[in-house]
């Protein structure tokens, strides 16, 4: 059974492994490019857990996913191209750095379950070339609503879902 619960500093070791075999599968399907610098660094965990935004997804008290989410504004979110983001008075929460352990399964759906729990208005950002996390989203109810951009200035595109 898959329980999420917030990340602790013991567990970046084993992120790191996560997003290392994340790297590796999005490499093998056409998509070297996402996070081919090493994202996410350290770092990046280590501010998401002090902002208290970042989860693992265990599997019998194993480490197996995770994501970080945030319910709020995300100022990369402001400015969207090529379309607009459809109006709802909730907050919206923002999935990022979703990564499973190469052989897992269903740690999207664990997470998408945990996020919807939170807020009903929902939005995620992939790269052109990510075409699974795509296919995900859109299986999954998530229209494309456009392109923003990241830190880095790099294109991403944007989805959104909005439940009851």
């Amino acid at each position: 059974m898959l329980t999420i619960r917030h990340t602790q500093l013991t567990d970046i070791p084993r992120l790191m492994e996560i997003f290392a075999d994340a790297r590796a599968f999005m490499a093998r399907n056409g998509n070297a490019s996402q996070w081919g610098d090493g994202y996410p660094h350290e770092e990046d965990i280590l501010n998401d857990i002090r902002r208290d935004v970042s989860y693992v997804v265990d599997d019998d008290a194993h480490v197996v996913g995770t994501f970080a989410f945030i319910i709020g504004e995300d100022p990369t979110y402001r400015l969207i191209e090529g379309g607009t983001w459809a109006d709802d008075p909730r907050p919206y929460g923002t999935i990022h750095r979703l990564a499973a352990a190469h052989g897992s399964h269903g740690i999207a759906d664990a997470c998408l379950r945990f996020c919807e729990q939170q807020t009903g208005h929902l939005r995620a950002d992939t790269h052109r070339d990510n075409l699974v996390l795509q296919h995900f989203l859109t299986s999954r109810g998530f229209v494309y609503r456009g392109i923003i951009y990241v830190r880095n200035h790099s294109p991403r595109l944007a989805y959104q879902r909005i439940s009851k």
